[in-house]
């Protein structure tokens, strides 16, 4: 089991580290993407609130695979909230495996 407080602290400087500015954890949303009446991705993501980003105030995001890998999402168009930014992550997910072939 993984602690909960220990992942938010791993997350939240992987999200500064990435957009170079301060994160603060707001809250969890349970997102469940579906694809192709498949369920694609499910679990939470993490909304944290951003100081000192030039063009984003909120970031969302998660971690996956191991060794573990962070994404964050900013909420810049065409993300709005936590559901979007998964579908945009996903996107980009698959855009990186297409790369690699």
């Amino acid at each position: 089991m993984v602690n909960k407080t220990d992942y938010l602290s791993r997350l939240q400087v992987a999200i500064t580290q990435l957009h170079h500015c301060d994160a603060t954890w707001r809250k969890s949303v349970y997102v469940e993407e579906v694809s192709h009446g498949e369920v694609a991705w499910s679990g939470d993501v993490e909304v944290f609130d951003l100081t000192g980003h030039p063009k984003a105030r909120r970031c969302y995001g998660w971690a996956h695979g191991v060794p573990e890998e962070f994404v964050g999402i900013l909420e810049v168009a065409p993300v709005t909230d936590a559901y979007t930014a998964v579908k945009v992550g996903l996107s980009g997910q698959i855009k990186k495996a297409r790369k690699k072939k």
